[in-house]
């Protein structure tokens, strides 16, 4: 099947789950992509089109994605958190150009090294070198995995579980089994 961002949520989360299953890289995701997420919005803040800045015109854009993925529970928390990230990250991009700059490529660098980081006890790539989509879905499979944890979503938790295997520690001394 030919890679399209426009697949339904379920799949998308089970393929972005084949590379996330350690709880030491999902854990590390559920600080690096929100902060990558903050990240842009303060780097994108500053720009704007026709007086709305170039972060809430992303965002409107990755809300629309979301919300036509066939899952509206999941679409509209996962735009929810990203507007509130990125209306905190607006205050930074109104400072000096090298406080805005500092602030949002730090926090882009930060977000990027704690991703890699997780990516290492995953044994794998990020899933974004195989789909740029990845870069979509990331935020809404952190989203997901907070729902899971609050007892939403048992159904695409198992559906997940059951194509992508559950998540696990992996032995960083055994050779990956591929």
């Amino acid at each position: 099947m030919a890679a399209t961002p426009f697949r339904p949520a379920n799949d998308l989360m089970v393929q972005y789950a084949m590379y996330h299953r350690d709880r030491r890289n999902i854990a590390t995701h559920f600080l690096g992509i929100p902060m990558i997420v903050f990240a842009i919005g303060v780097l994108l803040a500053r720009a704007s089109v026709m007086g709305v800045s170039a972060a809430w015109i992303v965002w409107a854009l990755a809300t629309a994605w979301y919300l036509t993925r066939g899952n509206l529970v999941l679409g509209l928390a996962t735009s929810l958190v990203n507007g509130v990230l990125i209306a905190a990250a607006h205050p930074l991009a109104a400072g000096s150009m090298a406080s805005w700059l500092g602030w949002g490529l730090g926090i882009f660098v930060v977000g990027w090294i704690l991703q890699f980081i997780g990516h290492y006890y995953e044994g794998r790539k990020p899933a974004f070198v195989d789909d740029l989509v990845g870069l979509l879905v990331g935020p809404m499979f952190v989203v997901g995995e907070w729902l899971f944890a609050a007892g939403w979503g048992r159904e695409l938790l198992a559906e997940i579980e059951r194509r992508a295997g559950p998540t696990h520690l992996r032995d960083l001394a055994a050779p990956l089994a591929r």
